[in-house]
């Protein structure tokens, strides 16, 4: 049986346990997480069981933000997993654009080679909201370089390291987060725990 053959043939992984209170867990966690940029806010995702290389925590996002009306883009690795598409399709109905600047939230597993975050959409001046919400998934918070943040939801400053990410990423950001109020948010998800970077925080990198 060929690899495309046992993908199809695979059970389709389970959803949330408790779909109204595991949703509305993970809601407040992501809400947190985007009012208080660069804090960790803890993720009860270990019942999830999502087709590889989608996260346990990714999954729990994806279940809690997704619907009919959220079109999704994946990354390479993402698209390419019958499994994770779907699981995704089936558990939250979103469908999936080919175009990141067409999507209202975008799915990346492989960050180092994540295409450049002007790719997604930025918003407009009128409707800054349209934006790309963009999920890192498989990050790690610790013993990473550190950058600055500082803005709305931080009394001075917070510091904050995530990876793998790609080299240029911070630059990005701080090119992202020039546009505001246009420009896209991030969720870096974790193991069991994620972090927000919304467009309207301001990130200084450490001088070398």
């Amino acid at each position: 049986m060929s690899a495309a053959q046992q993908t199809a043939a695979a059970p389709l992984a389970a959803g949330f346990q408790d779909p109204v209170h595991d949703a509305q867990g993970c809601f407040r966690a992501i809400m947190n997480a985007m009012a208080r940029p660069g804090t960790r806010q803890a993720i009860s995702a270990g019942n999830l069981k999502p087709p590889a290389p989608l996260t346990q925590v990714a999954a729990a996002v994806a279940l809690t933000l997704f619907d009919y009306d959220t079109p999704i883009w994946l990354d390479k690795p993402l698209m390419a997993s019958d499994a994770v598409k779907t699981f995704l399709r089936f558990h939250t109905g979103c469908p999936i654009v080919t175009e990141p600047v067409d999507a209202a939230f975008a799915l990346v597993s492989a960050p180092v080679s994540m295409i450049p975050l002007a790719s997604f959409n930025q918003g407009s001046a009128e409707y800054p909201d349209r934006s790309t919400t963009v999920i890192l998934t498989g990050q790690d918070f610790s013993s990473h370089p550190a950058v600055t943040f500082s803005g709305p939801g931080i009394k001075d400053t917070v510091s904050f390291g995530s990876g793998p990410i790609p080299p240029v990423f911070w630059d990005q950001v701080i090119a992202n987060n020039r546009q505001f109020p246009r420009g896209i948010d991030l969720v870096f998800a974790g193991q069991d725990a994620l972090c927000a970077l919304p467009r309207s925080t301001r990130v200084l990198k450490a001088e070398v």
